[in-house]
């Protein structure tokens, strides 16, 4: 009979532990899982990539709920557990889940550390610590934008990069007098200001935060010198405290944080931490690569039929990188001189570089890399092993200032036994066997085999060098997979459904060899989109590979309820709409009535159950607000009303909205109609921007008014509206058939070129009248989704579920 093993906490610590215990005993455990948040296990310390634009929240997902299922791992989230009672052991949850035990881990992480400021409860003042902060930060760059971070350390200069990335103006606050003293020594931070600054942040330094000012919502941070400064966010960026109050409340020994051995065995039999939760030594860990080092070794423990005898942990070197777009600094270890201490240093100011290698006897303890952090492999390996140094010559010690002008990667002078990736590590020899063992080809088939350049992803140049070195291949020449299961790209599985005839996602995982007989949440969404695109009338759509939102055709919100959005198309209503939206919000209690920035009316948190009656109450079409497909086409007053329109944009908006609604595309697409060039309807931030001119239209292209803001190219000047619509048809069609899944017409546009669409849809008249006659066969085959499940019995009963899962 397999034992119970429960972990509290869903997060990187944790769920690298169980990944661990299936690595070495895949069938020695039933394993629960329980998760506060409301998301599957994701990479919190790539939440500034998301915040940076450089991400999405899907690309940052580490393991989706189909890898929970495939591990028959059982998963709750948003669902914090509330009491462990370690004599019965037994935990009790929230939501009234009991579960016993036979192993429990504790890895509830940390909190973050709140000044405790008069006014720190206004609206607007924030954390930066887990998706929800990420998204109120982004939506608050909607509508304002003055930013004030908090904290000049590592989280607070991430937050601030990726509050300048969504066009607010930004001020630091620091408390200390240079920035990251924590990790950096005045000369690396002083260069690390002037760059940023460079980018557009204003730092205050030696500056004491007082007090939040504001009615509600925020307004003005004031300082002990008297001086304060005007703004709508506050992000407090201050550093992370463990969260043990469920420990301590359980009866766990504690410091600083839960009280752990070697084995990571806390004070109760049976109960083990890691991760921030955990003190080992005296020392709570912040960082990932401890994190994983701890799981690993608790895994070991777990798993074996001797404990005793398996190494247990020791401690961690730490280290640091930060992730800003264009800045390169590295730490590790001692980085501050001392009278025990020498330093080996380099400082090019021409370049922007700065190096120290902090030396006692005769070994490297620490470093501070500014500008070129190609070297940090390589000191710390040095740091790890305690090689002397005495007879080392520099360029041994920091092989970038080799002589030579070639640059040479330091993978080429590093030993198999050097780690490349000190999150997860993995060594260059691990690497190098995978690659020639398993015939990678790409860095991401790297990460999938051995999980070097999972977490932080600073490795990922030296992978990509040791890709190069052992296969002679240059890496931007290899092909990139669709995801984990396959060596296929997007492109080839287009063109195999295309060659072989497929007519389903699971024929298309058959017959191309799929790694994985379900997929994942990455490729079975894709295949579904590209079966329909290739063949609309023969090839059905498969629900079950879709995501959840397009699944149940309404907005999932954090709490399970549901979002629906009836259509208005162009924006436009009537009292006969508004009195039935009206009414259906009082019959169903809707908590929330909302217009959005697409001219349309919100109507959150509607139960599951509801939906159907909701949308045969409304009597509306579905707004497609949830999908990948034409979201809405938002319209200026335009010549009816304004003084200064020239144009019907209304008109024209309808007719676009009514053309191309329920049309399947790679991602969403929204489109605009100004009057005049004043630009009303925002049209130059949209996919399709139409703005009105004495006497014709221009039509914008390739806009994004999301987190990668993107203004639309110009893409061609006509007279009519016939003409608009050929030219959005075709378009349209082309981006239908040549982008990838989940590429916005914005980086399709950058990556084929505005070029070579204007020869495709404007000078190729043959190849665009195929290209329409094409588009209008699949928008033959759209059909109102809502409609279809309020006509249809049996498609109702999926929605008598109460529990959703989120993917």
């Amino acid at each position: 009979m397999r034992e119970k093993l429960v972990l509290i906490g869903n997060g990187m610590a944790g769920i690298r532990t169980i990944e661990e215990v299936l690595k070495n005993d895949p069938d020695r455990f039933d394993i629960i899982v329980f998760g506060e948040e409301p998301h599957p296990n994701y990479n919190r310390i790539m939440l500034s990539s998301v915040l940076q634009g450089d991400a999405s929240v899907d690309d940052i997902v580490l393991n989706s709920y189909e890898w929970y299922a495939e591990n028959q791992i059982t998963l709750h989230t948003g669902d914090a557990v509330k009491k462990v009672d370690t004599k019965k052991q037994v935990v009790y949850s929230e939501k009234g889940i009991v579960q016993s035990y036979d192993k429990l881990i504790m890895a509830t992480g940390s909190n973050p550390f709140m000044l405790p400021l008069p006014g720190a409860d206004k609206e607007g003042v924030i954390a930066f610590r887990n998706i929800k902060d990420c998204e109120t930060m982004i939506e608050t760059s909607k509508n304002y934008k003055k930013a004030v971070v908090i904290g000049g350390g590592l989280l607070g200069l991430e937050a601030a990069r990726g509050l300048l990335n969504l066009n607010m103006e930004v001020d630091v606050i620091h408390i200390a007098d240079f920035l990251m003293e924590r990790q950096l020594d005045e000369p690396a931070s002083n260069m690390l200001k002037e760059e940023l600054e460079a980018q557009g942040m204003r730092f205050h330094l030696k500056k004491n935060t007082e007090q939040i000012i504001g009615r509600d919502r925020v307004e003005e941070v004031r300082f002990t010198d008297g001086s304060s400064l005007k703004t709508d966010l506050v992000v407090m960026a201050v550093g992370i405290k463990p969260n043990i109050e469920l420990g301590k409340k359980s009866g766990l020994k504690t410091e600083r944080a839960i009280l752990v051995n070697d084995y990571m065995q806390t004070s109760a039999e049976n109960v083990y931490a890691v991760g921030e939760c955990a003190e080992h030594r005296g020392i709570a860990y912040g960082l990932v690569a401890p994190l994983y080092e701890q799981g690993k070794v608790l895994a070991a423990h777990l798993c074996s039929a001797d404990a005793a005898s398996e190494p247990g942990y020791k401690g961690s070197i730490v280290y640091t990188q930060l992730k800003v777009s264009g800045v390169d600094v590295f730490s590790a270890g001692v980085f501050q001189d001392n009278e025990k201490t020498k330093a080996i240093r380099v400082h090019d100011e021409f370049e922007g570089i700065y190096k120290k290698v902090v030396v006692q006897d005769n070994k490297v303890v620490g470093a501070v890399l500014f500008g070129d952090t190609g070297d940090s492999p390589r000191l710390l390996n040095m740091m790890r092993s305690g090689e002397d140094i005495s007879q080392m010559s520099k360029v041994a010690i920091l092989p970038s200032e080799s002589s030579s002008d070639s640059k040479v990667s330091p993978v080429v002078a590093m030993a198999d036994g050097e780690t490349i990736c000190g999150c997860n590590g993995v060594s260059k020899g691990e690497i190098c066997t995978a690659i020639t063992d398993l015939g990678l080809q790409s860095v991401e088939q790297v990460k999938q085999c051995t999980n070097a350049g999972r977490s932080c992803g600073g490795c990922k140049p030296l992978v990509a060098d040791l890709l190069e070195l052992t296969t002679g291949e240059e890496v931007g020449n290899v092909k990139e997979p669709m995801c984990g299961c396959t060596e296929y790209t997007h492109e080839e599985v287009v063109a195999e459904i295309r060659e072989l005839g497929l007519s389903h996602p699971r024929e298309v995982m058959n017959v191309l060899g799929w790694e994985s007989d379900e997929g994942c949440s990455k490729c079975r969404p894709a295949i579904n989109y590209y079966l329909q695109m290739v063949d609309p009338i023969k090839n059905a759509d498969d629900p079950s590979s879709r995501f959840v939102n397009e699944r149940v055709h309404a907005n999932i919100n954090h709490n399970g309820t549901f979002t629906v959005v009836p259509r208005m198309y162009g924006g436009v209503t009537n009292a006969d709409q508004l009195r039935k939206i009206a009414d259906v919000a009082d019959k169903y209690s809707v908590p929330l009535l909302k217009v959005t920035g697409g001219q349309r009316i919100d109507l959150f948190g509607v139960e599951k159950e509801d939906l159907p009656k909701v949308w045969s109450d409304l009597g509306m079409r579905s707004g497609s607000a949830y999908a990948k497909a034409l979201r809405t086409v938002k319209t200026c007053v335009g010549e009816q009303f304004c003084r200064f329109g020239t144009q019907d944009s209304i008109g024209l908006g309808i007719e676009l909205e009514k053309k191309f609604e329920y049309i399947n595309t790679p991602h969403k697409v929204k489109m605009a109609v100004s009057a005049c060039p004043r630009n009303c309807a925002e049209s130059g931030i949209k996919d399709f921007g139409v703005v009105g001119v004495e006497g014709a239209w221009e039509l914008y292209v390739g806009g994004n008014g999301g987190v990668d803001l993107r203004g639309g190219d110009l893409f061609c000047k006509v007279k009519t509206k016939e003409e608009i619509i050929v030219t959005i048809s075709a378009f349209l069609q082309y981006y239908r058939e040549h982008a990838r899944y989940l590429e916005r017409t914005s980086h399709f546009v950058e990556r084929v070129g505005l070029d070579h669409m204007k020869q495709v849809v404007l000078e190729d008249v043959e190849g665009r009248n195929a290209l329409i006659e094409r588009l209008e066969i699949a928008l033959s085959t759209g059909k109102d989704p809502w409609k279809e499940i309020v006509e249809n019995e049996e498609k109702q009963k999926e929605y008598q579920k109460t529990h959703v899962t989120m993917s």
